[in-house]
């Protein structure tokens, strides 16, 4: 362990530490996405002094929950009482002194307490004591302490909410709810999506600038092997590639629409299965993408332009609205928002902002997207309902639900079709929502390396 001097009066904060301080400000004093933000604050830095802000910020969002419970251990007071900047500069020192590697400790220490210095009411001699003393004790330690025998502490541990820990322990299980919740803080996957209007993914990954492999199972698939500024790249720009999760590429190959159908996708933005839809129907036929917003909405437009997916029309309309035209579409695929607890890997703040009384509110709008959705299909067609989320509210009992008031609607078996993403559960008698689940498909980031996707395919008899 290095020695920690003293802080100094002089010191000039390193250009990272500085961005990630006040990104940590945003988020957690004025309620910014930890993304925008970073753009907000990093944007004019050197790219290596943004990687770092972003590493250094995302993850003491991330890590919350566990830096508060060291803060207050160390500190002897609760964390909530702190002044807002001292808590922030705790967390960020805290953050590098416990989870990264690579400075010195006295430097860390000493540009955090001139951040607590210039921006604090006082509390930069405390923010000093903390961060010298877990400098003295050490990541193993202070983390090696913690355990994960119950929800409550599995929280802590993997610095999630408790209401998460305690819904994934009851829905998955304590191995698999530690093992998800530990994945989160992990850094995500990086796929491509080979846009087959123009290539395929075989051609895409010779021409790349960087390593990547194949999916066995979704072949447009790309998996990235190391770093690639994508928008920079004449590949982009010619449409060849989308940043797409592998599991969100599998709602488009469930659905299945072929060329010269007519395709309804409802909640369409930013278009990344809008598009994926009209490249599986080789780009005959029409894919009617439905967006509420004007600004994502255009933003659908674009995308459909540069990818050369020329079949598919923008609609500015609300999706929970039922259908002019009624029951006339061969596929229709239900993407409602949804409260996005599989993709807490990707979205460093999410966590803290999802409530249980919001995941309630958002099946209520799912139900009604869905119920729209199903008046638009014609008799034999088929559904696909898709979220981004691991909670059964929106997922297997909201499906459970619907299939109960709609008898014209049966659910298919993917669970047999794709076994590797099968969604599990017992399927025992009477209980329609795990009969539900055991029929659908559920992506699980610890388990597949990709987001958290619920799948469930209905046909209209």
């Amino acid at each position: 362990m290095s020695t920690v001097p003293g802080p100094s009066a002089t010191v000039e904060p390193a250009p990272a530490r500085r961005c990630a301080f006040a990104v940590l400000r945003r988020v957690f004093e004025r309620g910014a996405y930890a993304d925008q933000a970073l753009q907000a604050e990093c944007s004019q830095e050197d790219p290596r002094d943004r990687a770092l802000a972003m590493r250094l910020a995302y993850g003491a969002v991330q890590r919350r929950a566990t830096l508060d419970h060291v803060i207050e251990r160390l500190a002897e007071r609760p964390a909530a009482r702190l002044d807002p900047p001292i808590l922030a500069a705790l967390r960020l020192g805290l953050y590098e002194l416990l989870y990264l590697a690579g400075a010195p400790d006295y430097a860390v220490v000493a540009d955090t307490v001139e951040l607590a210095k210039a921006n604090g009411r006082g509390g930069h001699g405390l923010v000093n004591a903390v961060l010298r003393r877990a400098a003295r004790e050490g990541s193993d330690a202070l983390l090696g302490e913690l355990a994960e025998q119950t929800p409550e502490q599995a929280a802590i541990m993997h610095s999630h909410p408790e209401w998460i820990a305690r819904l994934w322990w009851e829905e998955l299980g304590a191995a698999d709810a530690r093992a998800l919740m530990a994945h989160d803080n992990e850094a995500s996957e990086v796929a491509l999506r080979a846009n087959t209007l123009r290539t395929d993914a075989a051609t895409l990954a010779a021409e790349l600038p960087v390593a990547s492999h194949e999916d066995g199972e979704i072949p447009e698939a790309l998996v990235l092997d190391g770093p690639f500024d994508m928008q920079a790249s004449p590949l982009w720009r010619a449409g060849a590639f989308i940043a797409q999760s592998r599991a969100a590429m599998l709602v488009g190959h469930t659905l299945a629409p072929g060329p010269g159908q007519r395709v309804l996708d409802l909640c369409a933005a930013p278009g990344g299965k809008s598009t994926h839809l009209a490249a599986l129907m080789e780009g005959e036929g029409e894919v009617v993408a439905v967006e509420r917003n004007p600004r994502r909405a255009g933003a659908l437009v674009r995308a459909a332009r540069r990818l050369g997916a020329a079949n598919v029309r923008v609609e500015i309309a609300d999706a929970a609205s039922p259908r002019e035209e009624g029951a006339v579409f061969d596929r229709v695929l239900v993407d409602p928002p949804c409260s996005g607890l599989g993709t807490l890997q990707a979205r460093a703040d999410l966590r803290w902002r999802v409530t249980p009384e919001a995941v309630e509110e958002m099946a209520l709008e799912q139900q009604r997207i869905l119920a729209a959705g199903a008046g638009a299909l014609r008799p034999g067609g088929l559904l696909v309902y898709s979220t981004c989320t691991i909670s059964p509210t929106e997922n297997e009992r909201l499906i459970a639900a619907f299939l109960q008031s709609h008898p014209e609607f049966s659910i298919d078996d993917l669970a047999a079709e794709r076994p590797r993403f099968a969604a599990g559960g017992s399927g025992r008698a009477g209980d329609r929502a795990a009969e539900t689940r055991a029929r659908c498909l559920l992506t699980l980031p610890h388990r597949d390396r990709t987001a958290g996707f619920f799948i469930a395919r209905l046909r209209r008899s």
